[in-house]
This record gives structure tokens, C-alpha cells and sequence, in this order.
């Protein structure tokens, strides 16, 4: 990334897209700081994040990634990972509100129930929406969601985005998309490529300028609608 420069006013919701390597995920990580800018500073508050104790700064972010990753343990200790000393009511309230209790009722024991063991396999949109709920339970006012989406099948797709409809409530969030019908509604969009800025914008602004993103919208709406018709033959 170089040459970025943009400011995100608390409780905004922004995207990153733009084609891959073209710097979308590079930017949410330093804002973790997964690793460190070498030019310039980004502040959270007024405050350089290199100035954060970093355990601090874990408790401002919360993050779902694409290929969210569970351990070979219950779905209440998967969740309460979070906050451990959450409450089984705050878990189970967590999982309500990511729309996982229809998890919890086919699972053979419950939220108790251990993920891998005895048979009991989650498929990609499920695991997507206990992490929410791990991020639900945390309740961190900066939320970086990397291609949440990605692995959700039809089926899951539509409980993905009511929980992270439900997660995004009064949170400051940066979403890195490239189903771009998932960033329509986004404050402001930022199209990336080879590491720099080229628009930005809401939707609306950004299909008038008839540039980068008008082009990826265009073309993700013909192979939406081309599969849509696949299907239906």
C-alpha cells in the first residue's frame, strides 16, 4: 500500500474492493497491526496505534475473516473465547442474535456440543456465524469483516448477513468484499488497485462516475444474473 489517506468517523460502515493483491486486506491488517506501516501513521482516537498497548488495541477490534477457523471444542467455549468469563446466557444470547440457533438444535448436545467430534462437522456459512457470534460477545467498537461471505452457500448466506446485520449495530466497520451487493449500502466504498486509491464513494456516487467501479458492478451483475439463469434451466 502507498499514498492512502482516508479517515473513518466512529460508527461509520466502509469497504475495501477491488480486484486480488490490490492491497484490500493489506490495509485492514495494519490497521491491526498485524504488521506495521513503514511510512506514515494510522490512529484510532487521535492516537497512533503504535502507542496502544497491543492487548488494548485486540479489545478495540473484532474481526471475521473469510475462512473463520474454529477449534476442536465446544461451540460455548468456540464463542466464549471472546469474553471468557461470559455467562452461558451471554453465549447463548451472543448465538441468538448470529442466528445460530438452528446449529444449536440439530447439534446432539447443545451449545455443549464439540465440533469435529462424534460426526458433528459445521459447513463454511455455519462456522461464519458462531464467529459472529464470538464477535457479537465481544461487542469491540471496530469491526474488520474479510470477506465474511465467502464460504457461505446459498442457504447460509442470507443468516450471514442478518448476523452481521445484527454485529455491525453502532460499530465503526470495515468490510473487504467482493460479492460488491454485500457494500451497497456502505458509507463509502474505496476501489483499491496495485496498492492505491483510485475512487471512492457510495454506491450511488461511484456507478455516476461510470470508472473502476461502475465496470466491477456491471460485470458482477451479469454473472449474478448468468448463474441465476444456469440454475434455472
Amino acid at each position: 500500500m502507498h499514498d492512502l489517506s482516508l479517515e473513518i468517523k466512529s460508527g461509520e460502515h466502509i469497504a475495501f474492493v477491488g480486484e486480488s493483491g490490490g492491497g484490500k486486506s493489506t490495509t485492514a491488517q495494519l490497521i491491526a497491526r498485524f504488521f506495521d506501516v513503514t511510512e506514515g501513521a494510522i490512529k484510532i482516537g487521535g492516537v497512533n496505534i503504535k502507542d496502544i498497548p497491543y492487548s488494548k488495541l485486540m479489545q478495540m477490534i473484532s474481526f471475521v475473516f473469510q475462512d473463520s477457523k474454529l477449534l476442536k471444542t465446544s461451540i460455548f467455549e468456540n464463542v466464549r473465547l471472546a469474553r471468557p468469563n461470559a455467562t452461558e446466557q451471554e453465549v447463548l444470547n451472543a448465538l441468538e442474535q448470529a442466528q445460530c440457533m438452528d446449529i444449536i438444535e440439530k447439534s446432539p448436545d447443545g451449545i455443549n456440543t464439540i465440533i469435529g467430534a462424534k460426526g458433528t462437522y459445521l459447513s463454511g456459512g455455519e462456522q461464519q456465524r458462531i464467529a459472529i457470534a464470538r464477535a457479537i460477545l465481544k461487542n469491540a467498537p471496530i469491526l474488520i469483516l474479510d470477506e465474511a461471505t465467502a464460504f457461505a452457500d446459498p442457504d447460509n448466506e442470507e443468516k450471514v448477513q442478518n448476523a452481521i446485520e445484527k454485529l455491525s449495530q453502532g460499530k465503526t466497520m470495515i468490510m473487504i468484499a467482493h460479492r460488491l451487493s454485500t457494500v451497497t449500502n456502505a458509507d463509502r466504498i474505496y476501489v483499491l488497485k496495485n496498492g492505491m486509491c483510485h475512487e471512492y464513494g457510495n454506491h450511488a456516487q461511484l456507478m455516476e462516475k461510470n470508472g473502476i467501479y461502475r465496470k466491477m458492478f456491471d460485470e458482477y451483475t451479469k454473472s449474478f444474473l448468468w448463474k441465476a439463469g444456469a440454475k434455472n434451466d
